[in-house]
């Protein structure tokens, strides 16, 4: 049997592949059109991480280059035993696609305002009178998915697709993405052009709390701008000390926003404009490319999220297969916080944000 060491250095070998296929995944997003196709990818599988989808995307290609999987795009997918309460059996010889999952710990303490009192619980460690217990994220492990095409079982349905005609809004989501503006305290203003607002399809205000845009594009173009300067209103306002750390890519993530937004409509995202990947990941001081890439995907995702779970429209599959229950990404999220943990396992997790439904079903 395998002791407590052995075993711990093989999840460290496992992380230190995970890393090495993370490194890769973002390398291969030279240009902004990458990036884009990356996001659009990451819309259809939103109920994870967007570490966890570029993770997800590389080793489906790989798996469908190799012959092991029909389709390049994989449909939904889970873990095993995941998919076993779902009636479906993963087939022999198909390999698991190497994921980050969450590990947690219970945290207890008396006054809960102080950051200082929290104490980590044993085992089957009971709290104190009085105290209040939390979930903390301490650090991540390597966990497992298998796409649908890679398990047997009955048919599964198709994940959703809404069908948009070239220039057409999805039904709603312009008056959803309005309210959303409104409900942040901002004035939406129709202009007749781009001259009115220095040439530009949309313009954000945060002195005069107002969100001006074009009125002679087409509804999807409109629709896509108010995505676009909602992700300002949400992300970039001048007393959010996030945004000042990114200023220099604050139009990349604007933009990232409403494609992911549109994406999960079955918006066409071809037409999307963003900069070469080298070029904006560059202009953050003192931070490596790479790890600009993947927090700025990160913080893409969560205001996605953020829109996404405020509106009722029709919207593409989320990855998850029908009849698995999980939580909402989000709310998983709000639930996980870093406690404990090595300043680089903390970094990790920082970035990451992995959604505590995604170790649901893989212990």
């Amino acid at each position: 049997m395998a002791s407590t060491d052995d075993r711990r250095e093989a999840r460290e070998a496992k992380l230190d592949e995970l890393h090495e296929k993370l490194t890769e995944a973002v390398d291969q997003l030279v240009s902004g059109e990458d990036w884009a196709k990356a996001l659009a990818f990451a819309a259809q599988f939103r109920s994870r991480s967007f570490n966890n989808t570029l993770l997800i995307w590389m080793q489906h290609t790989a798996a469908h280059e190799a012959g092991l999987v029909p389709d390049p795009m994989p449909s939904y997918v889970a873990g095993y035993k995941q998919w076993q309460q779902l009636g479906h059996q993963v087939e022999k010889g198909q390999p698991g696609y190497q994921i980050l999952a969450p590990v947690t710990g219970r945290f207890a303490s008396p006054t809960p305002s102080d950051q200082t009192s929290w104490r980590r619980l044993n085992r089957n460690e009971k709290p104190r009178p009085g105290e209040q217990v939390r979930s903390k994220m301490v650090g991540v492990r390597p966990a497992y998915v298998w796409d649908a095409a890679q398990t047997s079982g009955d048919p599964i349905p198709a994940p959703p697709t809404p069908k948009l005609l070239r220039g057409e809004a999805p039904s709603g989501l312009r008056a959803g993405i309005t309210r959303q503006i409104e409900a942040a305290g901002f004035q939406l203003h129709a202009v007749a052009n781009a001259g009115a607002i220095y040439g530009a399809n949309g313009v954000t205000n945060y002195g005069e709390k107002t969100v001006s845009v074009r009125d002679d594009m087409d509804p999807a173009a409109q629709t896509k701008t108010l995505a676009h300067e909602l992700a300002h209103v949400l992300m970039h306002g001048p007393d959010q000390g996030d945004a000042r750390q990114h200023r220099g890519i604050g139009e990349v993530e604007a933009e990232s926003v409403a494609l992911m937004v549109g994406a999960a409509h079955g918006m066409d995202t071809t037409g999307y404009t963003i900069p070469y990947v080298s070029t904006w990941a560059a202009q953050v001081d003192g931070e490596e490319p790479s790890k600009v890439v993947r927090a700025t995907g990160e913080r893409v995702r969560a205001t996605a999220m953020k829109i996404l779970d405020q509106l009722d429209t029709q919207m593409t599959g989320d990855g998850t297969p029908p009849g698995l229950e999980r939580d909402s990404p989000r709310q998983g999220s709000k639930a996980v916080e870093c406690t404990g943990a090595s300043p680089s396992t903390m970094a990790t997790a920082a970035s990451q944000q992995v959604a505590l439904a995604d170790v649901r079903g893989m212990r």
